[in-house]
């Protein structure tokens, strides 16, 4: 039988959830898919000692990625007692729990999984990236997602972005192709020799205008091609139509599925999604992978706010700085801010949330998220 540690047994898991607003009225993707308000969820947990831990996760709607905002808690709350009396910093017994009382919902479990790695950071009184391996950069290059849009707007929000600093900009594609062409040359035309864009489709285009795209961007400087069709096939039969460097995303899910890719020659980077995978957990062990692959990463989450955003800091700021080829701070993306709006970004850059403070580093507002949807403890409750 393992020790498990008084301060680090879990006691209580609270559920909340609250409503992010995007910062720039409609958030437009291919296929019409369009935000502006989403539910996020989020959990304390609670030890034994009374150290608590943060997570969030907020899905990017019900029909971007498996999974959607009011599911999480209906999820949670199928596994939740089964981690009482769990040890936070044994982080892989507790995947496992969960992975063993429910069959996927890796979007779902990962929320959980970061309210640990928070707590097990306050436990040891260590931040989370040291946990993670260390920290290797204190700045991370920050990259803005920009609607779908006509020509005009787009280049006008681009304008308004690079006047801040940031020069990563992912442009939402997956029209009609030559329309979104267009798009991309303008933007293009409207950056620098320092700037990257990035046509992300987000598996919004059928598999011939994918290849229309591809045709008609491949001679663009400083543009990346991202998610172009829903399956890695399609996506390589794109590939071998252009010399545009590709970036691969809803379709790495897992090891397995970043292996397959990898082997297939099928890209020079992913974007690497928290919640996509499960958790931090997961994710570090993707990333790590990367490292050992050569793969460059873009480290992210679906959406979420100043909880999701630490997370994203930790793991970003403990990964080889020449294979971070950006992060998201999408607490920039919102209205509403839980955690007292950490970590900030400045210039196109992003900070580490609480540098040297143990755990996720965030402040977290309990008050603002209201009652808890729910509450699970050592009762039964």
């Amino acid at each position: 039988m393992w020790y498990i540690s008084p301060m680090s047994k879990i006691q209580r898991i609270d559920v909340y959830s609250y409503d992010l607003t995007y910062a720039h009225g409609d958030y437009v993707m291919s296929g019409g898919r369009t935000i502006r308000t989403l539910l996020s969820t989020v959990v304390r947990v609670t030890t034994a000692s009374g150290v608590e831990g943060f997570g969030e996760v907020c899905p990017l709607g019900a029909n971007y990625l498996p999974g959607y905002g009011t599911g999480a808690a209906s999820v949670i709350a199928e596994f939740a007692q089964a981690l009482i009396g769990l040890d936070v910093e044994n982080l892989n017994l507790i995947n496992e729990t969960m992975d063993a009382t429910v069959s996927g919902h890796a979007y779902a479990k990962s929320v959980v999984d970061i309210a640990c790695w928070d707590a097990y950071g306050k436990v040891v009184n260590q931040p989370v990236y040291t946990l993670l391996g260390g920290r290797r950069q204190d700045s991370l290059p920050l990259y803005v997602a920009i609607p779908l849009d006509s020509t005009a707007e787009m280049t006008k929000h681009v304008a308004a972005r690079k006047a801040e600093g940031t020069s990563r900009f992912q442009l939402k594609v997956g029209a009609d192709p030559h329309d979104d062409a267009t798009r991309v040359e303008a933007i293009v035309a409207a950056t620098d020799a320092n700037d990257f864009v990035v046509a992300d489709a987000n598996c919004g285009w059928r598999l011939q205008d994918a290849v229309i795209a591809a045709r008609l961007l491949n001679e663009m400087d400083r543009v990346y091609l991202e998610q172009p069709c829903r399956t890695l096939e399609e996506c390589l039969i794109v590939r071998e139509r252009t010399s545009l460097p590709m970036v691969l995303d809803e379709i790495i899910i897992d090891p397995q599925a970043l292996l397959r890719a990898y082997n297939a020659k099928a890209m020079e980077a992913i974007n690497l999604k928290i919640s996509r995978v499960g958790g931090l957990t997961k994710a570090k062990f993707m990333r790590d992978l990367c490292e050992a692959l050569g793969v460059r990463m873009t480290i992210e989450d679906t959406w979420g706010g100043d909880m999701t955003t630490a997370a994203v800091s930790h793991l970003a700021a403990s990964t080889d700085r020449e294979l971070l080829f950006a992060a998201s701070y999408m607490n920039d993306w919102v209205l509403e801010h839980a955690a007292g709006y950490s970590p900030r970004s400045h210039d196109g850059r992003g900070s580490i949330s609480g540098l040297d403070a143990p755990g996720l580093g965030i402040d977290v507002d309990v008050a603002s998220l209201g009652r808890p949807l729910f509450s699970v403890d050592a009762e039964g409750r």
